[in-house]
């Protein structure tokens, strides 16, 4: 008896799940860059070619610094109250002003109230805001925590080295507004100029110092030290055994890439800093510090393709502030673009506890909020850690590792087990973010000190 061939079932078609739909190019906008000769809008520029526009010196040369130079530089595009509004913030600011023309000329100043490179860098008097009483110009304790002066060593292998106080520009929220830039009508500044005699204690001190492997090199701004004044910083750095890690810190890549392009003497020495580190197994690398997407233009993607084809390795530290990047859309197009120019971003600090500039702080809550939309947007590696650079000298600590938050009172509690054990670090919510109740509060010292007692009492409860 024959038996039935079996026959094979006839093949079926895998299953291909379904995809995401395509994306559309024209909605990439982290990609989009603005190129072409944007300042000759300005009419201060208007007649600027683009080999003048990408030299440093010329940047450096007609940044603004006084309220005349700024009516000078807008002619007609702003109205007179606006101008007469910068100039009193001018007055009242903690902070010198100096901006440089590229960054003039990325502000929209058909609307410069909202614009927020505008609320970064000049101040207006109409926007200024009551202090919160636990504010200080020296909010981080730097000086107490400083060995020598300009050297602040914190952690058990990091110091923070500040070479000078200058910048190519400064920023109204500047943690070191008690030493950065020439003095104000509100503050006399701390003497940190480049001195020999200083940088020799600093670094006679670093040598003493086993423990200590990373240094961060900053000011003022490592953009202001000569090329021959940075390999010397580098070189010292380099030749002492116990050290392994070296940050040169800066925000001019930010505020004027074209240094990058046309001084070249300082990028070499950048570059060779880098190389010799590498040589020696030692990691150099530079910092850096943009706050909002419209900072990045075709002219950064350069400075810094010029700097990523070197083997230059770039990280960005970010403020979260006010109207400036404190929705998740702005700070998730920050991330993507900065990811996008070669830019590694690092840290997003919530805005430090220093004066003058309470109209551009924001809450705890705001960070949490941020970070949670912000986090899967792209590449874990390129995902930045909010952080709170615990006032009075904690260290910077994750956002959400707080050991107690009142949202009532806008007070937080956070421990920082490696930098002092046992000791609580308060950060403060803008007054404006608070209820009248709250904010009313504040206004009695004896309210205060009962708010915080409270709020460090309840800390080591959940500690337990």
């Amino acid at each position: 008896m024959q038996l039935p061939v079996a026959t094979a079932a006839p093949a079926r078609e895998p299953h291909v799940p379904a995809q995401k739909p395509p994306v559309d190019p024209a909605s990439l906008t982290y990609r989009q860059l603005q190129r072409g000769e944007f300042w000759r809008k300005l009419p201060a520029y208007a007649e600027i070619d683009e080999r003048t526009f990408l030299d440093h010196s010329w940047q450096a040369k007609h940044s603004i610094t006084r309220p005349d130079k700024l009516i000078e530089a807008l002619k007609d595009l702003v109205s007179p109250l606006f101008l007469e509004d910068a100039k009193a913030g001018f007055s009242r600011s903690p902070m010198s002003v100096r901006v440089s023309p590229y960054l003039m000329s990325l502000i929209d100043w058909s609307h410069p109230y909202d614009d927020p490179l505008r609320r970064q860098f000049i101040p207006v008097a109409s926007r200024m805001m009551a202090d919160h009483p636990k504010l200080d110009l020296d909010s981080l304790n730097e000086q107490g925590d400083a060995p020598v002066p300009g050297l602040t060593h914190r952690y058990p292998d990091k110091a923070l080295f500040l070479a000078l106080d200058t910048c190519p520009v400064y920023c109204r929220f500047c943690t070191r507004s008690y030493a950065v830039g020439l003095d104000t009508e509100e503050v006399e500044k701390v003497n940190l100029r480049a001195s020999q005699d200083r940088w020799a204690r600093a670094f006679a001190y670093i040598a003493s110092r086993p423990e200590l492997e990373d240094i961060v090199v900053s000011g003022g701004d490592a953009y202001q030290l000569r090329a021959a004044q940075l390999t010397e910083i580098s070189d010292a750095l380099l030749a002492m055994p116990n050290i392994r890690r070296v940050r040169f810190a800066t925000k001019g890549p930010a505020v004027m890439p074209q240094k990058i392009l046309t001084d070249l003497a300082w990028r070499d020495a950048l570059v060779g800093a880098v190389d010799k580190g590498r040589r020696l197994h030692k990691e150099v690398v530079l910092h850096t510090h943009f706050n909002h997407p419209n900072e990045i233009t075709g002219i950064t993607e350069d400075a810094m393709n010029a700097l990523f084809e070197r083997g230059v390795t770039v990280r960005n530290q970010c403020v979260l502030q006010r109207r400036v990047n404190d929705t998740p859309e702005t700070m998730a197009l920050l991330v993507k673009r900065l990811g996008h120019v070669h830019v590694v971003p690092y840290y997003v600090y919530m805005h430090d506890l220093v004066r003058g500039v309470e109209d551009l702080r924001t809450t705890l809550d705001t960070a949490l909020h941020i970070e949670k939309h912000v986090r899967g947007a792209t590449a874990g590696f390129h995902t930045p850690t909010f952080v709170v650079d615990a006032p009075g000298g904690g260290g910077k600590r994750d956002v959400h590792s707080y050991e107690y938050y009142d949202r009532e009172t806008g007070v937080s509690v956070f421990t920082s087990p490696n930098v002092k054990k046992g000791a609580y670090y308060l950060y403060f919510d803008p007054l404006h973010s608070l209820s009248e109740a709250a904010r009313r509060r504040w206004e009695e010292p004896a309210e205060q000190e009962l708010m915080v007692d409270n709020a460090i009492v309840r800390a080591r409860r959940q500690a337990r």
